[in-house]
């Protein structure tokens, strides 16, 4: 099983719920899980990792993709090992900073007192956050209720970064890396690491919608299932655990 991070565990930056981390115990005890989101591995840490009580069995069944998939994190002798990095060049980067604050000042979206950083630099990717790291929740969700300013960000630094990938991330971001790099390539290279075939897996995301950030593993036919909201997720993996045969770890 796949799952997005935000607004699909758990709320935007914040930490899992005691429900969801004893739901994602449960289904560890059985079946391998991945976690595809645009944050850094820091931030799986924060709101994951640091919350879920699993022994060393269970670890090595978990899979953590931070950044879209452009880094890909596994259990590997008593702590997390990195398996790869699609890391941009610092050249790439330089740009991508450039049009993005050329961007959002153009389209009247940069914010002048932000909380935090508005760009980031996470190696594989850099993020726009339009109201800053360390925005609340409320301003996150209240900025862009439709997704328009980031589908006019998206548009602008993709038309002028045709090298790059270029795509709407969370409730305030846009997200860039390698061209082609995204949640179908991260999920590509799980499907590759685990010889596993489309089939195998199922996919639990809030943006699935065409354009959205998950939308590219529901286009290359992995099963899909959309929720808008944390606590969608645990209702359904509270009911998809009563189907699972608890005598057959690893087995989906």
């Amino acid at each position: 099983m796949a799952f997005d991070l935000d607004d699909t565990l758990a709320v935007s930056k914040s930490q899992i719920d005691d429900r969801m981390a004893k739901l994602l115990a449960e289904l560890l005890a059985q079946v391998d899980v991945c976690i595809i989101s645009g944050g850094r591995f820091e931030q799986f840490e924060t709101q994951v990792l640091r919350h879920l009580d699993v022994e060393t069995e269970a670890r090595e069944r978990l899979h953590l993709m931070p950044t879209c998939g452009t880094r890909y994190y596994r259990w590997l002798d008593g702590d997390w090992g990195l398996v790869y990095a699609e890391d941009l060049t610092e050249e790439a980067k330089q740009r991508v900073v450039s049009v993005l604050i050329e961007g959002a000042k153009a389209l009247g979206i940069w914010e002048p007192e932000p909380w935090g950083d508005i760009i980031e630099d996470r190696g594989s990717q850099v993020t726009f956050s339009a109201l800053g790291q360390r925005a609340p929740v409320g301003a996150k969700y209240a900025w862009d209720p439709d997704g328009a300013k980031k589908a006019a960000l998206r548009d602008y630094a993709a038309a002028r970064l045709p090298d790059l990938e270029v795509r709407s991330g969370g409730s305030t971001s846009v997200d860039v890396t390698k061209k082609g790099v995204d949640k179908a390539y991260g999920m590509g290279k799980l499907l590759e690491h685990l010889s596993l075939a489309t089939d195998d897996v199922l996919f639990v995301g809030d943006r699935l919608d065409v354009g959205g950030n998950d939308y590219p593993v529901k286009a290359m036919g992995i099963r899909c299932q959309a929720v808008t909201r944390w606590q969608d997720t645990a209702d359904y993996v509270e009911r998809l655990l009563t189907t699972l045969p608890a005598s057959a770890p690893g087995d989906v």
